[in-house]
């Protein structure tokens, strides 16, 4: 049917997983429709807030299974995670109302306002379709277009008063407060993970690009999934840019070259994994026939004449520090998601301030420390200094482990281990390092490549963690404002959102910003990072990739953003401070 090695002798249950903007949800509807074209009966189930399969169809679907006509074979469910964790919350939230004291009521609330709240409500409604039910009898195949995550895989497999151990305090707030709302029985959700770590049941596919940072990332997921059983994963490098576009064009020539040394240096543990390539396609991947060309191995040519792109006249980031630096100092904070590169153009930022005789702190959370080296000392005005995420979240893991852990049972000290390998541990950990130096913002700028969300934001609001980490280094008499107070404060904090002008990862950015508002945080700009409608290119292709790019750089400025800059996407690596200067667009 298919010479792709994931298609082949597909089992029932298909599981794509990746970050946004990797293409897992294009790649996941493409499966479906080819599985029902062989003639299989196909469930596609998807639990993405960026896809809308209906749209694809031209139908509605929601949530409740749907036939979809143009394609024999296929249904289509979309499970919405949003209103899935909204229903979630009210049915825990809801009993205590009016009972317990508003300040308690509110912390829960927040407890239940972060990704993993999501997740759950998500696999609490697709539960269902694991277990072999009448729902489901009639499907050969269900494809879903996500999949959990380990973390919240071991959450759901530890056993524990999930809401004793919330209302008696004896974690701090992260992931905890979800696992509350689980009403179906322990056994159905231990049959649901069975099914995940059944070989002969299930294949999860790893959907990634061919960039150094993701495949790290997907090196971290596989290892993590593995190690708690699901080991029957494949590996999908989605959107490669095929050697024929890279004819007389530099752009083209040097987004190749940096692909494949990524793929040349794939990290160890993924090489053993079975691989599909699927080359980078011109076209927007919507509608069937987009859809059913887009696992096709072969070269889709642009259908755009070469010089129908117009001019490109958008904001660039010089014009942004412009703005920045009248004030003359500050704290400038970088949000985004992984993969968009918040580093680089934390970077560029700090160099283009620095060249305008500011002084300026960098302080970031790379894990390569060649920035820092690149930097240090380099630029007049300019100090650098880098914070290790693993140390410091190490750090604060065993501060809590040795507090509030050592109250707690062997039952409850699980609990606690598992909720400090969550996410939001990362965020505080790193932030609460950073904090140690945003005083500094008063008398220079004070530039970070990393922030918490919101949810960690208010969290740690709630909890007070902020304010006493603040006020246990600082003198009792001294004046002083906690992280919090300081990053509402538009006067005080700038926070630029960095993503990159596609569907998704657009996506991805507004939810964040909604976040920060929920926390009293109002963002001030955001910034398009690599580009391609910014840059030019002689490649058919990458000019219709160009041309699609628009379309969210528009939804960007008129929609999301109060200001914004795009950045373009460069033909050498933006390291060292005359290649960071020219990112920045400066004059």
């Amino acid at each position: 049917m298919s010479t792709l090695k994931f298609l082949d002798q597909a089992p029932r249950f298909l599981f794509f997983t990746g970050k946004g903007g990797v293409g897992k949800t294009s790649i996941a509807c493409a499966t479906a429709i080819q599985l029902a074209d062989a003639g299989r009966q196909v469930l596609l189930v998807s639990t993405d807030p960026a896809s809308n399969v209906g749209q694809v169809f031209g139908i509605s679907i929601g949530n409740q299974i749907t036939s979809i006509p143009v394609v024999p074979g296929l249904s289509a469910l979309e499970i919405d995670p949003q209103a899935a964790a909204q229903v979630y919350r009210d049915r825990i939230v809801g009993p205590v109302r009016g009972i317990l004291p508003e300040s308690v009521v509110k912390s829960i609330e927040e407890q239940l306002s972060g990704a993993c709240t999501t997740e759950i409500a998500a696999f609490d409604e697709f539960t269902a379709l694991l277990n072999d039910s009448t729902l489901t009898v009639a499907y050969d195949h269900i494809v879903f277009d996500t999949a959990p995550t380990g973390h919240t895989i071991r959450l759901l497999q530890l056993p524990g008063a999930w809401s004793d151990f919330l209302a008696e305090g004896k974690g701090d707030a992260s992931c905890l407060g979800p696992l509350s709302g689980l009403e179906k029985q322990q056994d159905q959700y231990k049959a649901a993970v069975d099914a995940l770590s059944d070989a002969s049941r299930t294949r999860l596919i790893l959907v990634a690009r061919a960039q150094q940072s993701t495949l790290r990332e997907v090196a971290r997921t596989h290892e993590e999934l593995a190690t708690i059983g699901f080991r029957n994963q494949y590996l999908l490098i989605n959107a490669i840019l095929p050697l024929s576009e890279t004819n007389n064009d530099p752009l083209a020539l040097a987004i190749y070259t940096r692909e494949q040394a990524a793929l040349n240096a794939i990290p160890v543990v993924l090489r053993e994994l079975p691989r599909d390539d699927v080359l980078l396609k011109a076209f927007n991947l919507v509608g069937l026939t987009a859809l059913r060309q887009l696992l096709v191995d072969k070269e889709a040519q642009a259908s755009l004449p070469v010089d129908a792109v117009a001019a490109f006249d958008k904001p660039n980031l010089a014009d942004l520090v412009d703005e920045i630096a009248l004030e003359g100092h500050g704290l400038i904070m970088l949000m985004g998601k992984g993969g968009v590169g918040k580093t680089t153009l934390a970077a560029a930022l700090a160099v283009s301030l620095a060249q305008r005789g500011l002084p300026v702190h960098l302080t970031t959370s790379d894990p390569a420390a060649h920035l820092s080296e690149t930097l240090n000392g380099s630029l007049e005005n300019l100090t650098v200094d880098r914070i290790d995420p693993h140390a410091e979240t190490e750090r604060y893991r065993q501060q809590v482990l040795d507090t509030k852990g050592a109250l707690l049972d062997e039952a409850g000290r699980a609990l606690l281990e598992e909720d400090l390998r969550s996410p939001c541990t990362e965020e505080i950990a790193v932030f609460q390092a950073f904090s140690r130096i945003i005083r500094e913002a008063g008398q220079k700028f004070v530039v970070m490549d990393t922030a918490p969300t919101g949810h960690t934001l208010l969290l740690l609001d709630a909890t007070g963690a902020y304010h006493r980490e603040v006020t246990r280094q600082m003198d009792s008499t001294a004046h002083y404002l906690t992280p919090m107070m300081q990053l509402q404060d538009t006067h005080q904090t700038k926070v630029l959102i960095a993503t990159l002008a596609e569907t998704t990862p657009v996506l991805e950015a507004a939810n964040l910003q909604a976040d920060l508002r929920r926390a009293g945080i109002e963002p001030w700009a955001w910034v398009i990072n690599n580009s391609i409608a910014a840059t030019q290119t002689n490649s058919a292709l990458l000019r219709q990739r160009a041309q699609n790019e628009l379309r969210e750089i528009d939804a960007v400025a008129h929609q999301h953003a109060h200001r914004y800059a795009v950045v373009p996407l460069s033909i050498e690596e933006p390291i060292g401070v005359s290649r960071l200067l020219d990112l920045a667009g400066h004059k």
